[in-house]
């Protein structure tokens, strides 16, 4: 594939914050086409009331809804992302909607101060955090054994789909700022995972995977 000159082959803080500060206006009209792999991702975590949910790189909170609707009152929402102005947005989001139960913090995924252990953790559109082992590690081990574990984005569809891939260069040179493993985002989680399962949609140039956390969910919690 097409080698991109802005993004690197390591995943950058300083440089997502700095795109998604510029974003953060316009973004839920950015990601409008997307609403159905979010409803197909959230519908995949499985979970229900009163779960814990950790949102990771929650941006503006457009996710909040759809869990809130699935983990009710009695549930709790974690909200996890870098950038202080897609944040600002999350947090008016939750005010404006009276939603309680959400915890937000601005932090990278590998920082947050996530307490105790999650029964799902959602990742939609996150590529380096994907691409980032530590980061992954650090989620993983505040998830319950058995935890669902769903997460979608970009990635290169077949070489023979030219119109999908250029949109997935456009849209990557736009958003991520490391652009390797955009074959398989999900590599790195397979190997954190078990029960994975794979599916493709936009002509192959986006991913939903979902999956488990190893370890048998205490008695009366599995799903």
């Amino acid at each position: 594939m097409p080698k991109a000159s802005g993004p690197g082959r390591r995943p950058d803080p300083a440089l997502s914050n700095a795109k998604y500060r510029q974003r953060a206006a316009r973004y839920d009209l950015e990601l409008l086409p997307f609403e159905p792999v979010r409803t197909e991702a959230i519908a995949l975590l499985d979970v229900r009331t009163g779960d814990t949910v950790v949102d990771v790189g929650c941006g503006t909170g457009l996710s909040f809804g759809p869990l809130v609707g699935r983990v009710g009152a009695a549930g709790r929402i974690v909200g996890v992302d870098p950038s202080p102005e897609m944040m600002a947005l999350a947090r008016q989001r939750v005010a404006q909607r009276g939603w309680s139960g959400i915890a937000l913090l601005e932090a990278t995924a590998g920082e947050a101060p996530l307490q105790g252990r999650a029964d799902a953790a959602l990742f939609l559109f996150t590529h380096d955090v994907l691409r980032d082992p530590d980061a992954l590690d650090h989620v993983i081990a505040h998830l319950k054994p058995g935890a669902h574990v769903v997460a979608a984005g970009l990635q290169w569809a077949p070489p023979w789909m030219l119109p999908a891939n250029l949109f997935v260069l456009g849209a990557a040179m736009y958003s991520v700022t490391c652009m390797e493993g955009l074959e398989q985002p999900w590599t790195m989680l397979a190997k954190r995972l078990r029960d994975l399962k794979v599916q493709t949609r936009g002509f192959g140039g986006i991913y939903i995977v979902s999956g488990r956390v190893p370890g048998a969910a205490p008695a009366g919690e599995s799903h």
